[in-house]
């Protein structure tokens, strides 16, 4: 396969196959040129994917196998990926607008993804229960059967893996909504099925509108449990339509994450958390440390040192960024830097003052400027609302309170971080800390292994780790009278 081919199709009961919506037209961001075109799934072309899922369901042919066919089955879908990471990575990078390193990075993790959850596929155990002499009780568990995916365009291979990695690990068949910004190298999770061994129609990916599949995948009466990343408007969304059919969902809908930094922080490793906090994918994160709020006594050196920081950074082409180092890439696409755009001339005209950046770049393709903003109050905009770009906003406390205060004061809580050398402090809080992941001294501390997930308006439900397996199945008990 070429680095890019003009027409990409949909994986549907092992066949590549047409859509039958036409075919959705994906833009380089790095140009704003076209790139390539992406076959369009309607509603027919979903059911047909589900029945295919339905079918793995009905004869049994993931369930019934032992768990470690499935998960050599999976460990050779990761080393299929990740022998075919050059190719991938600069599709990913040509559709994205992410640098080469960082589309890279991507694979690299979507590979891990499935390795991990190929690793886990024995762990999950049921257990017996005394309830004395005369009975014989125990619990199984069992998959729901058909897991309907839809993913974000911010790290789409590694949300994928993500999410079909737990649910083959578990006996699940899966349905896979791709984004329509940038599906195209999502071609590699069905290749690396096929090349794996997994029946047809145990892995099935497809793109399509959010409005036609992605509505049609949710409401879908033979799915069995829904995994949705994305916007809270459209998780809200998911959610209603999974009630009406009372199956289970995992909803991660992002955040407005603060990094609490104390006078006695590191400034090193502050400055490097923000380096990937911030300005990693330009700021596409759902996790991104959007707000560094730091005491008063440090504010203006904070200032400045990350005001340098974004400066520092050189911005452009993803492919002329191949190697790790101080630079970033384009945004998606022009709608969403321009959405970025409007939210920092709406700080402004609310008394944010941009220290640095706050403004789109005059060349080809969806670039924007590393921005900081400091003089930002609890009440503004950018600081309730997910900008999803590169944009900084600098806060100021003056005690602990204040602090914690401050960082759960938005509708959010997906992960925050705490900045300082004395333990007690950091412990105190991240008690206090209202979200799902707390980092200390490094944003992003962590890796697969880790739980993921959110309180309040950033989701329920968790990802990554072994506890994400349990989203995939559920619970059987059986008690057996004796004699």
């Amino acid at each position: 396969m070429s680095a890019v081919q003009e027409l990409y199709k949909n994986y549907i009961n092992g066949h590549w196959v047409d859509g039958g919506a036409g075919a959705i037209a994906v833009d380089n961001p790095n140009t704003g040129e076209a790139l390539a075109l992406q076959a369009a799934a309607d509603a027919a072309d979903v059911d047909r994917a589900v029945q295919a899922a339905v079918a793995v369901r009905e004869n049994r042919s993931l369930a019934d196998l032992r768990p470690v066919e499935r998960a050599r089955m999976i460990q050779k879908m990761s080393a299929h990926i990740s022998a075919n990471k050059d190719r991938v990575a600069t599709l990913l990078t040509l559709e994205s607008g992410k640098p080469l390193w960082e589309s890279e990075i991507e694979v690299d993790s979507a590979a891990r993804f499935l390795e991990f959850y190929g690793n886990q596929a024995e762990s999950v155990e049921g257990k017996s229960i005394p309830l004395g002499a005369s009975y014989f009780d125990f619990t199984t568990y069992e998959p729901y059967g058909v897991s309907g995916q839809i993913i974000p365009w911010n790290f789409p291979l590694e949300i994928t893996a993500r999410g079909i990695g737990p649910a083959l690990a578990t006996g699940n068949a899966v349905v896979v909504k791709t984004p329509e910004l940038d599906p195209l190298s999502h071609f590699i999770f069905g290749e690396a099925a096929e090349a794996a061994g997994f029946p047809a129609g145990a892995v099935n990916i497809l793109c399509g509108h959010g409005a036609e599949a992605g509505a049609a995948l949710t409401a879908h009466p033979d799915v069995g449990q829904v995994v949705f990343t994305g916007s809270v408007q459209t998780g809200t969304a998911v959610a209603v339509a999974a009630a009406r059919r009372v199956v289970p969902c995992v909803l991660e809908l992002g955040g407005k994450s603060a990094g609490i930094v104390y006078p006695d922080a590191d400034r090193a490793k502050v400055l490097d958390s923000v380096r990937w906090g911030i300005y990693f994918n330009a700021g596409q994160v759902c996790s991104a440390f959007s707000r560094i709020l730091v005491h008063e006594s440090i504010h203006d050196e904070m200032v400045e040192r990350v005001s340098e920081l974004a400066k520092s950074l050189s911005v452009g082409h993803g492919m002329e960024r191949p190697i790790f180092g101080a630079n970033m890439g384009a945004m998606v696409s022009e709608a969403q830097r321009a959405r970025a755009e409007g939210l920092c001339q709406r700080a402004q005209s609310e008394g944010a003052r941009a220290v640095t950046g706050g403004r789109k770049l005059n060349q080809p393709g969806y670039f924007f400027e590393p921005t900081v903003f400091d003089g930002v109050t609890p009440e503004m905009n950018i600081a309730q609302e997910e900008v999803f770009g590169p944009v900084i906003s600098v806060m100021t406390f003056s005690d602990d309170d204040e602090a914690i205060r401050m960082a759960n004061n938005t509708d959010y809580g997906l992960v925050a971080g705490v900045f300082t050398k004395d333990l007690d402090r950091a412990t105190a809080a991240a008690q206090r800390l209202r979200a799902g992941q707390i980092y200390v001294n490094e944003w992003y501390a962590g890796g697969v292994e880790t739980p993921f997930g959110g309180f309040g308006k950033s989701g329920y439900g968790r990802e990554k780790g072994r506890e994400a397996l349990y989203n995939y199945v559920q619970t059987k008990n059986i008690g057996i009278a004796l004699g």
